[in-house]
């Protein structure tokens, strides 16, 4: 298949208007395949050639003008059109469809739980062509107008209103001028709540196996819904765009959710059927925030090549978590004066749960500009690889950066100028830039020249003069005293940051070591070069970044990293904690500090923080990466057992049953990080951990695994839980549990099924991929990791982007930390037939081994 170029959609765009779609979908002619019949009305602005793609089973006609064509010009995705006159044009196709098992296109799903068959588009890039004909850019916006044929009981849902006509005929109302990779169609015999709010019709959906755990949530779901509608509404001038707002549950979904205007699709993971944390809830929350930011950024104004898909996703991302805080702080105050626990600080988990997936991405070989230059995205196969960290946290992060230089007001003035300027049209970094211009005085053009078109992080450094302070001094001031702060900046950008600075408190309660704030200022990096004179004595801990309103490293001077080993609990402001706590990461991750120091104050302040976004970011980082991957095995059983008391004192502080949250993190990780099967096993016998919580059947099947990779469960005991729970993620539990058994019968199964066979769902090939590789199996996975490279390289060939991504992210041999995988992998990176999806994840991949290894080696040296 063709992808397209930049080059040919400048060309394409040139000589044609595109005005309308007539689309029409039959969803009953069996299990394979569907009915697509399009007429596209378009004008050709000159006489000239083009082509229309589609990617059909079967291209049964296609005529223009009334005139047919020949279906067998059609050449792998693309149809020419040869010799069009200058004038109104007509084009109809008449094809099947392949549905898709990958979340690609047209996903079929028959659920396990009731038989219940689910279909839904996802048409991101260039997947439109799996189910309409289309001329397949950004820029071509259109009309679209949708009917839909659909077994009887099904409810079918598009970007605007459906009608049901009857005999399962529907016809959706059509959309303004959309994108073609906007348009969604979601059918079946969906669970439906639906409201009115601001005169348009809401809707939440699922399938109906899920209908008892999304109307115990519905309330939760549209009281947030409607309150980010309303709040986005005081933020900018031009109204929301379309007729309705439906948000779709969709089973096997690729992304978190997908903005398809009028009609959002999120993963149905959203839909707990186990029980959650707080912070899990509010991420549920941020993703509806960041899809519905996009029905103005990137639905209304769209970019016009994919070289800006930061201005979809970058902006989506800052102004859900900032709006998201804004509509839930004032719930956040009442609940604390009733009593109650407060909402949790939105930009917290930001700083803890994304920020570091865009620092990660910004310092491997991978990294590319926040805005690349256009000749850097020449197609859309590279425009793809750009859906990452960057895209998205260095963005945002980016973004936040903007608003603290150029205040809010200014900053939302220009946004509703491009608003204004660019509705229902297409837009560029160059317009959006000169729209923000507009509103100051400030010379944004210098500004996004630095941050948006260089690559790379920052590294910002404190270095202080000041005399010891004689005795602790809890206000840190007296006695005509100062202290100097002088700021380094490893790298080239701008940083306009805030500095806290703390005192030891007297007698105060609580953590280790716990600190008060004495002031925070700000200040400009880099400034004239002048240190920054404050009174009083040296603080005990100076932070940078204090408030994370910059992207950058940031490191310690050593007074202040002295105070955070022994006082990071007690920094009373969770936002400050996770910038400390990054910095930790971030030094882990240069082999600055050893692995088992950052451990150790896990091991030590974890179990008084109170923030759960920051105990789930900092757990998962010291297991999955610290333990399973830093550690030299000669550190090993003291890194686990230090992860495992851990969990055990979390769980104990929790027995009073007055945090779930906490103590659901702590005993999920403690079944992650066992090693013995007694406790675990005792637990799923009787249904319920000792004093609580209950076995749900996410910890049901997170114990069987767990016990799977001990040797302590068989085939005949997956079974036996798989008939209990025979529901979607049932069927991922046990392939997950059969992949991670420690037998050669076992690991050559899931191997089979995972690179020969090709009937896995993009899900059930997510879950085996998950089983198969363990850390301590080495010895029955040790042959396998020089087979990784060939086979997924066929498969990716086979298989196409999202299970080639999926293989490089899941199946990839990452606990085998050494120079021959090492080197094994980066000989794979020349084989010529890498599609390029997979080549971007084993980059990234071989660079984050490489980076394990160095840290082992400082490891070995300190030793």
């Amino acid at each position: 298949m063709s992808v397209l170029t930049r080059d040919e959609a400048q060309t394409r765009a040139q000589i044609l208007d595109v005005e309308r779609y007539t689309i029409a979908l039959d969803l009953t002619t069996g299990e394979e395949t569907f009915d697509s019949r399009t007429a596209i009305r378009f004008t050709a602005r000159a006489a000239g050639d083009t082509f229309v793609e589609v990617k059909p089973a079967t291209l049964r006609s296609i005529s223009l003008d009334g005139q047919p064509l020949d279906p067998a010009l059609l050449d792998g995705n693309r149809y020419p059109l040869t010799a069009l006159a200058a004038g109104p044009h007509e084009l109809h196709i008449d094809a099947a469809m392949r549905y898709s098992r990958t979340g690609e296109g047209m996903h079929r799903f028959t659920d396990p739980t009731d038989g219940e068959t689910y279909v839904y588009t996802q048409l991101f890039m260039e997947d439109v062509q799996r189910v309409f004909a289309a001329f397949d850019q950004p820029d071509l916006k259109s009309v679209f107008s949708i009917d839909v044929t659909a077994p009887e009981g099904w409810t079918v849902l598009g970007n605007g209103v459906a009608e049901h006509a009857g005999e399962g005929r529907w016809t959706i109302a059509a959309t303004p001028l959309v994108s073609t990779y906007l348009v969604a169609v979601a059918a079946g015999p969906w669970h439906s709540v639906t409201t009115e709010h601001a005169g348009l019709p809401f809707g939440i959906h699922c399938r109906r196996s899920l209908a008892p755990y999304l109307d115990a949530d519905a309330d939760e779901i549209l009281d947030i819904t409607r309150a980010l509608y309303d709040r986005y509404h005081e933020k900018f001038d031009e109204p929301y765009p379309f007729d309705s707002y439906d948000q779709a549950f969709v089973p096997e979904f690729n992304a978190g959710a997908m903005e398809n205007p009028g009609l959002v699709t999120f993963r149905d993971e959203f839909v707990y059927r186990s029980a959650v944390t707080d912070t899990e809830r509010q991420t549920r929350a941020m993703v509806i925030a960041h899809e519905m930011a996009h029905m103005w950024f990137g639905d209304l104004v769209t970019l016009t090549w994919w070289d800006d898909i930061w201005l979809n996703e970058s902006f989506a991302e800052y102004m859900g978590y900032q709006t998201l805080t804004e509509v839930t702080l004032p719930r956040a105050l009442n609940s604390v004066s009733a009593g109650e626990s407060p909402f949790p600080d939105t930009w917290v988990d930001f700083g803890v749960a994304r920020k570091g997936w865009g620092y990660d991405a910004d310092q491997r070989p991978s990294t590319h500009p926040v805005a690349p230059d256009p000749d850097a995205v020449p197609d859309t196969a590279s425009a793809l690889l750009n859906f990452d960290g960057i895209s998205y946290a260095k963005g945002a992060s980016a973004l936040r950066q903007l608003v603290a230089w150029l205040g809010e007001k200014d900053f939302l003035a220009g946004i509703n100028t491009h608003f204004a300027r660019h509705k229902f049209a297409n837009a560029t970094l160059a317009d959006f830039i000169d729209n923000l211009a507009s509103a100051t005085d400030r010379d944004v053009h210098a500004w996004a020249e630095q941050w948006l078109r260089t690559t790379g992080v920052d590294t910002l450094t404190a270095e202080i003069a000041a005399p010891e302070p004689a005795a602790p001094a809890p206000n840190g001031n007296g006695n005509g005293q100062s202290w100097t702060l002088a700021v380094t900046r490893d790298g080239s950008r701008p940083h306009r940051i805030t500095v806290g600075t703390y005192d030891h408190a007297l007698g105060a309660q609580g953590g280790p070591g716990h600190l008060a704030l004495r002031d925070r200022f700000e200040l400009d990096v880099p400034g004239d070069g002048t240190p920054t004179i404050r009174p009083g004595r040296r603080p005990a801990l100076v932070v940078l970044n204090d408030g994370d309103l910059t992207y950058a490293k940031v490191r310690l001077d050593t007074a202040s990293w002295d105070t955070v080993l022994t006082g990071l609990s007690g920094i009373p402001d969770a936002l400050t904690r996770a910038v400390v706590w990054n910095t930790a990461r971030d030094m882990v991750r240069d082999a600055e500090l050893p692995p088992a120091t950052y451990l150790a104050a896990a091991r030590a302040h974890l179990p008084h923080e109170t923030d759960l976004a920051l105990v789930q970011g900092v757990l998962s980082f010291a297991a999955g990466q610290v333990v399973d991957r830093y550690t030299i095995p000669e550190d090993l059983p003291a890194a686990r057992a230090t992860l495992t008391d851990l969990c055990r004192d979390l769980i104990r502080r929790t027995e009073d049953g007055s945090r779930p949250g906490l103590r659901l993190i702590a005993v999920r990780h403690f079944i992650d990080a066992a090693t013995q099967p007694d406790t675990l096993r005792t637990w799923l016998d009787e249904g319920t951990v000792h004093g609580g919580p209950e076995l749900d059947p996410e910890l049901r099947w997170r114990i069987l695994t767990r016990l799977a990779v001990l040797g302590a469960t068989d085939e005949a005991a997956i079974a036996t839980a798989l008939a209990a729970d025979p529901s979607a993620t049932g069927r991922e539990g046990a392939a997950r549990c059969r992949a991670a058994l420690p037998t050669a019968e076992a690991k050559a199964a899931a191997w089979d099924a995972l690179f020969t066979d090709d009937t896995l769902s993009n899900y059930l090939f997510t879950a085996t991929a998950q089983g198969f590789w363990q850390p301590g199996q080495e010895e029955l996975t040790d042959d396998y990791v020089a087979r990784f490279y060939p086979d997924a390289i066929a498969l990716a060939a086979r298989r196409g982007p999202a299970i080639a991504e999926a293989a490089g992210r899941y199946a990839f041999p990452a606990y085998a930390v050494d120079p021959v995988s090492l080197g094994t992998g980066t000989r794979a990176l020349e084989d010529p037939d890498l599609i390029p999806a997979l080549r971007r994840k084993l980059v990234d991949q071989l660079d984050d081994l490489r980076r394990a290894l160095a840290v082992r080696s400082a490891v070995a040296l300190a030793d």
